[in-house]
């Protein structure tokens, strides 16, 4: 009988739950199989082609409960695309002429490992995907099992991604700060960015938890610090269309009345646009490994800033990213109990050779399962016909119709 060797790597951008996500697998492990070696590779897909492991000790073990306390990675995240060769080769992680896919599987082989653990957004699992296609159809004696990461939760068919609930309830408490700069100067727009490439779920969370943490507040009557100032007045996602100049019509009266405008724009608002307008004016897009847009050199916080702050009349604008300062937070209450059904899963399935994604299935009502690798995506968008974001948008007085 083949002896068991457990790897694990994180990828992709940070979560408020990779620390703890780590940490939980190497517990349960430790629980239910102790004799199992674990290792990690150190910064994700990285790690595992130039062969960099961290050997988890016994102490390690010992300890490992204590990452549910941190946010970040304690082994290194990357973004590296197994099947884009070129970039592998420029990026001096393969050579010449190699196959990424067979470097990293030969790497594994070489290693002993058995079960795999990819702890990542879309990126990462489809990237899984396509190295447990490969080991399958080359004869390797693996299996994988991911977590679904990512703050954006936009994973298909996944209902909740790990981090998610965290980065908005930390990143309304973020805004919650930056929202007394309404009262530095008269007439000042604050833009609050959030992060979102394609859904704006993560924005809308945000702007809820935001709404829930100010709306039991109390004020003296009379002064500035009140309700309009801690207020939202628009909110813009991939998911929603919207008039620029009606809009601008609207925020000026807020203005007018208030002497500031809090907007919530998630990253991908508008992206498509801003990003056809910068190339027809010939520009080039940097984008990454994955075809993606370098989304932190478009900056659509600032483009929202330029084209309200000149509607209305604004005399001072700032845009403000809860982003980094979401992302990198230790988990929360709900985010460690789902880590932790999940985590459970993921070990269950690895030890019964069964390979996928650990995730509540929408297409099976929910059902907490391993969903099969060729059924994982990315770009799910955010419904804009729950129930709670029509709450959000009334409360924020915004007329809204969907995108597209």
């Amino acid at each position: 009988m083949t002896k068991q060797k457990v790897a694990m790597l994180t990828a992709g951008g940070l979560a408020p739950c990779l620390s703890s996500a780590v940490g939980g697998l190497i517990e349960r492990y430790s629980d239910v199989a102790p004799d199992i070696e674990l290792v990690a590779y150190r910064s994700g897909y990285q790690g595992l082609l130039l062969a960099d492991r961290i050997a988890i000790d016994k102490a390690m073990r010992e300890k490992a409960h204590l990452l549910h306390r941190y946010g970040g990675s304690p082994i290194g995240n990357s973004r590296v695309k197994l099947t884009n060769a070129a970039d592998c080769v420029k990026r001096g992680l393969v050579k010449e002429g190699e196959n990424p896919l067979r470097v990293a599987a030969e790497r594994l082989a070489a290693d002993g490992i058995t079960i795999l653990h990819t702890i990542g957004g879309d990126d990462t699992n489809t990237t899984a995907a396509d190295l447990a296609a490969y080991l399958g159809a080359n004869g390797y004696n693996l299996t994988v099992v991911g977590l679904p990461k990512t703050v954006d939760n936009d994973i298909v068919p996944i209902r909740q991604s790990l981090g998610a609930w965290t980065a908005a309830e930390v990143g309304a408490g973020f805004f919650d700060n930056v929202s007394n700069e309404q009262s530095a100067a008269p007439k000042t727009l604050v833009v609050h960015e959030v992060m979102g490439r394609h859904c704006g779920w993560l924005t809308a969370a945000t702007a809820r938890a935001y709404i829930q943490k100010t709306s039991a507040n109390e004020y003296v009557e009379g002064f500035l610090m009140d309700k309009a100032l801690k207020n939202i007045d628009g909110l813009y996602l991939p998911e929603l269309a919207f008039d620029l100049e009606a809009e601008a019509d609207r925020l000026k009266k807020v203005m007018e009345k208030n002497g500031f405008v809090t907007l919530f724009v998630s990253e991908g608002a508008c992206l498509d646009a801003i990003v056809a307008e910068r190339e027809a004016a010939g520009e080039t897009v940097k984008r990454d490994a994955f075809g993606h847009v370098k989304i932190d050199t478009i900056n659509v916080g600032n483009w929202f800033s330029k084209q309200f702050a000149a509607l209305l009349g604004a005399e001072r604008a700032m845009v403000q990213k809860s982003g980094y300062y979401a992302r990198s937070a230790p988990a929360n209450g709900d985010d460690l109990r789902l880590i932790q059904s999940m985590v459970d899963l993921a070990v269950e399935s690895a030890l019964n050779k069964v390979s996928g994604v650990t995730g509540h299935d929408e297409g099976q009502n929910g059902k907490l399962r391993t969903i099969e690798f060729p059924r994982i995506k990315g770009g799910k968008r955010f419904d804009t016909g729950a129930k709670w974001f029509g709450e959000v948008m009334d409360a924020i007085g915004q007329k809204w119709k969907p995108a597209g």
